[in-house]
């Protein structure tokens, strides 16, 4: 069976994703990467060497296509050490403007999912009797202005990274989430300086995080010397979390 370390990460085509993508590899694990944009992740790909990553293309809330990811990965590698349920997606409004198509979608797939590769993830992990699984959360399931859609998605994947470290817990499979703050990512950097301005004074420490700050958190809850840690939600966010929402 091949004993290389191997690491999942969905959403890893650019941003925080690709950030962790690379500090896994720099870890010492060969990187799976997921994403539906194909330009992005055959480009993370190169970037991150063949001998390193693997692009492959999935959509995590489509049913068969996470089954089928799974069994082409017990297949060409026999194993999983660690998944980190990074993907996801924004459709902010504010709820009296807020569809339900775009509050359904946020849902299924941030929250469905992510359960749907936990399932996946945790058939083999419990097989394995080892594993870890790490949730990317947000500091917004704390309450966040025109999010009513992304809070409860993101509040949800808590609730599921604490059933999680239960039932896994006994066969040796360790879940924790992190929660992000204000990130310095392609998406942030779409928003007007008027804005970003004022959501940089809300921060205890007067300034955004970097992709990297995650993939810190998420290299110290994957590596092996790590342990007796489960069911935890550590907040990269700048104190964030400890002050109300905007």
């Amino acid at each position: 069976m091949n004993k290389t370390k191997i690491a999942l990460v969905s959403g890893a085509a650019k941003g925080i994703g690709y950030a962790i993508a690379e500090r896994l590899i720099s870890d010492g694990f060969f990187v799976i990467l997921i994403d539906i944009d194909d330009t992005g992740g055959k480009t993370a790909e190169e970037k991150l060497g063949k001998d390193h990553s693997i692009f492959k293309h999935c959509n995590i809330d489509n049913e068969e296509a996470v089954n089928t990811l799974f069994d082409s990965i017990m297949t060409e590698y026999g194993h999983l050490d660690v998944l980190v349920n990074n993907a996801g997606i924004l459709r902010d409004r504010m709820i009296h403007k807020m569809t339900f198509e775009d509050f359904k979608k946020v849902i299924h797939v941030n929250l469905a999912g992510t359960w749907l590769m936990c399932r996946a993830a945790a058939r083999m992990m419990r097989a394995q009797k080892s594993g870890r699984i790490i949730n990317i959360s947000s500091r917004a399931w704390l309450g966040n202005l025109g999010q009513s859609n992304y809070s409860a998605s993101k509040a949800g994947i808590i609730g599921l990274t604490r059933v999680l470290a239960l039932e896994l817990g006994p066969h040796h499979v360790l879940v924790n989430a992190v929660a992000p703050g204000l990130i310095d990512t392609p998406l942030t950097q779409k928003l007007s300086e008027e804005v970003k301005e004022k959501l940089i004074k809300a921060q205890p420490t007067r300034e955004m995080g970097c992709p990297e700050d995650i993939a810190n958190a998420v290299s110290f809850l994957a590596d092996n010397n790590t342990q007796f840690l489960t069911g935890q939600t550590i907040y990269v966010d700048g104190g964030k979390s400890i002050g109300a929402g905007l």
